[in-house]
């Protein structure tokens, strides 16, 4: 298996980056669990408050040797069996005993103790440009996303997007972006007015996409300023950048976003603790009979996000899984 911080986009199962940028140079925390433990420990990592992972994933370290079963995704005997390592990825180098507390909290849970732990620098380079260099387009829905290498592939009667491999997540390849461009296609009618905000917006691809269907104004929101920045530069180079508003918050905490509230629609495709953490805050600030799109969630979070949501009066409308993921239709 690969080695190195492209693997948090080449392995199943695996925790979405937070929307943020890919630093020039990261720090990598490794360590190797049986499989069946991976997601207590890829669970406590992602549920920290800080230290914060620019991303979590899982990939094989040891073949398993048991026969073949049936999971969520296809036959698969390394799924069932064997060891995985579980990887995180920070843009600051974390502190060992911190890390080592968090690990603990899983090893107590799972009776597992992990094996091989590493904190190690990466070298400079750009790992999500690195990690999508020749990416085929994407069709999702009425969009068809794609690099400026692929402008002459671009179909008739689809909404072209414009992203390239850059400093940000979200180039409708990963199935959680996919899902909500799919979602935006059904919902969002060219011509009808509509209050929109994008929470996560890492490169603004679901802002330009419904810009470019309603041509209505959109917030976008991410706690990365550098996703911020890419995001206004995406959506004028989509001819929608009068269109985009792209504000740095985490949350809702920005005025942009209370002062244009209350929102039609409202799309996140963030991880699934912080929709979590989120739903008063989606409830305090959607229309209602509004919609919600969440995203970024594995199924096996499901019920824990649509719970939440349901705390707070809101209610599942559909659901699009999508390989280990899900993205969700909840209405206010």
């Amino acid at each position: 298996m690969c080695d190195d911080a492209s693997a948090f986009l080449d392995h199943r199962p695996s925790r979405k980056p937070k929307g943020t940028s890919q630093m020039t140079a990261v720090w990598k925390v490794s360590f190797t669990v049986p499989y069946e433990v991976a997601d207590s420990f890829t669970d406590v990592l992602e549920a920290a408050i800080w230290p914060e992972a620019l991303a979590i994933s899982t990939l094989e370290a040891e073949p398993g040797s048991g026969p073949l079963v049936q999971t969520a995704s296809d036959w698969n005997e390394v799924e069932a069996h064997g060891v995985w390592r579980v990887e995180a990825l920070y843009a600051d180098e974390p502190e060992e005993e911190t890390i080592r507390e968090l690990i603990a909290r899983a090893e107590k849970e799972s009776g597992v103790k992990a094996r091989d732990f590493r904190i190690e620098l990466l070298p400079d380079e750009d790992w999500v440009s690195r990690s999508l260099e020749g990416l085929e387009p994407v069709r999702a829905g009425r969009f068809f996303v794609h690099g400026s290498h692929d402008t002459d592939k671009v179909p008739a009667g689809v909404i072209p997007i414009l992203v390239d491999a850059g400093q940000a997540f979200g180039t409708g390849h990963h199935e959680t972006t996919s899902g909500c461009l799919e979602y935006i296609s059904e919902i969002v009618k060219p011509g009808v007015p509509l209050n929109a905000l994008d929470i996560g917006t890492g490169t603004g691809v679901l802002a330009i996409a419904i810009a470019k269907l309603a041509r209505v104004n959109v917030l976008a929101s991410d706690i990365d300023p550098v996703a911020v920045r890419v995001t206004k530069e995406n959506a004028k180079a989509n001819g929608v950048g009068s269109f985009v508003t792209a504000v740095t918050a985490k949350g809702f905490g920005h005025t942009s976003l209370a002062a244009r509230a209350p929102y039609d629609l409202i799309i996140a495709n963030i991880l699934a603790r912080p929709l979590v953490s989120l739903a008063p805050a989606f409830r305090a600030h959607l229309k209602p009979g509004g919609t919600l799109i969440l995203s970024g969630t594995l199924q096996t979070q499901e019920s824990m996000v649509t719970s939440a949501m349901r705390m707070q009066g809101m209610h599942l409308v559909s659901r699009k899984p999508m390989g280990d993921w899900v993205t969700l239709r909840m209405a206010g």
